[in-house]
This record gives structure tokens, C-alpha cells and sequence, in this order.
């Protein structure tokens, strides 16, 4: 009997059993995000708008200036085909030429050869008509010693010296004479050589060119650059 009351009390203390089935959640677990991986994602989404932002305020703030659309030598009119608008940021250390003065750009000669792409300033061109028109144009071919240290300029003026390098009566007493010299016109440079030595275009009259064409073949010509008046 005892153990029949013992049983019996162990049943009623026991769960009672589930019926039916058990309700089933379409809901799926969700994963918690790491406080890490979050704070990165915004860091660099911050980092993005402010690049985006940078990029647009410099887009803003580009100027239109004046440059080259091909090559012009020295010496040569500058014509609005020579032209092309360019967008650059402001730079204190440049002074480019902006659209809005072009047409005190054209019309001008240019002052020394202006490469293509290059930014024109005030200093790229000069006044007056191109200083070859109604001249011979003759190439010498001076090596240091034979300029000045001064790079010359599109338009300087200077005088060609004749400086022969076997003229016997130069050593005689008594028959030493001023130098022959001519007249001319710098109308354009090339760049130095693996010496030092540059060609420098000059514009003569027709009558001089054919004796300085005979000094340059004996590379017995000093360019002598003239002072300003």
C-alpha cells in the first residue's frame, strides 16, 4: 500500500505531457552586430562624403584661363585659333592670362616659343608686329663665350661683332680697326646642347645677311646684347 500512495503522489507532481504540436516561429534568429564593425562602416562613410564634398567645392572653384592649343614660335602673331580654354584652381604662384582678357592676348607676337598645353601669361607675348617681317632670317650657331649669360629674348636687339680667329693684320701695330658689326633682331632660340651652345635665330636687313651668313659658317660671330633705351 505504501508503495502504491508513493506512486501515486510522484504522478501527480509530474508535468503533464504537451498535447498537439508545438507552435513553430517563422521569425529567424537574429545576429547582433559588433560595436566594431559598425563604427568602421560609418567611419569610412564619413570619410566618403567629405572626399565627395572636397571634390565638388575644388570643382567649384576652377578658373578659366588662356593656353596654347599648339606650338608658336617666337617671333610669330598670335591668332585666337592659337587659343584654348583651360580650367585651373587658383594658384598665387601662377599668373595665367583668363578668358575674359584673350583679346589682349591676340594680336601680339610671341615672346619666346610657347609650347602646346602651356598657360599664357603677360610676359608670353610683347607688343608689335612679328620682328622678322621684312627681314632675312639667319641661324647662328654661338657657343658659350660667344653670348651673354643672359638668356636672350624674342626681340631683343643686338649687334653681331665679327670676331675672326686668323686675322693676321689684327697683330700688326698701327692697323687695328673697330670690328665689323650688323644690326639685328633676336627672333628666336633653341634650347643648349650637351655643350652649352644654342642657335639663335636673328632678323637682319637683306643687305647684311650674306656676310653674316660667311662669320656663322667661321664661327666668328659674338652676340653682343644691346642696352635698352
Amino acid at each position: 500500500m505504501a508503495t502504491t500512495f508513493a506512486n501515486k503522489k510522484h504522478a501527480e507532481k509530474a508535468p503533464a505531457a504537451a498535447s498537439g504540436p508545438l507552435p513553430i516561429s517563422q521569425d529567424a534568429p537574429r545576429r547582433r552586430r559588433r560595436p566594431v564593425v559598425v563604427g568602421a562602416g560609418l567611419a569610412l562613410a564619413a570619410v566618403g562624403a567629405l572626399v565627395a564634398v572636397w571634390q565638388v567645392d575644388e570643382a567649384g572653384n576652377k578658373v578659366p584661363v588662356i593656353a596654347l592649343a599648339h606650338d608658336v614660335k617666337a617671333g610669330q602673331t598670335v591668332k585666337k585659333s592659337d587659343l584654348v580654354v583651360a580650367q585651373i584652381a587658383p594658384d598665387t604662384a601662377l599668373a595665367p592670362v583668363p578668358v575674359s582678357r584673350s583679346g589682349d592676348i591676340v594680336g601680339k607676337t610671341a615672346a619666346a616659343d610657347l609650347p602646346k598645353g602651356s598657360l599664357v601669361t603677360d610676359a608670353s607675348v610683347r607688343e608689335g608686329t612679328p620682328v622678322a617681317k621684312g627681314r632675312d632670317t639667319v641661324g647662328i650657331l654661338a657657343k658659350p663665350g660667344q653670348l651673354p649669360a643672359q638668356r636672350l629674348r624674342s626681340g631683343d636687339a643686338v649687334a653681331l661683332v665679327h670676331t675672326p680667329q686668323d686675322d693676321a693684320d689684327a697683330a700688326k701695330p698701327g692697323t687695328q680697326k673697330a670690328p665689323d658689326s650688323i644690326s639685328a633682331v633676336v627672333v628666336g632660340l633653341s634650347s643648349p646642347d650637351a655643350n652649352g651652345a644654342v642657335v639663335v635665330d636673328v632678323a637682319v636687313a637683306g643687305t647684311d645677311s650674306s656676310p653674316l651668313a660667311t662669320w656663322t659658317a667661321k664661327g666668328a660671330v659674338t652676340i653682343v646684347l644691346k642696352a635698352a633705351s
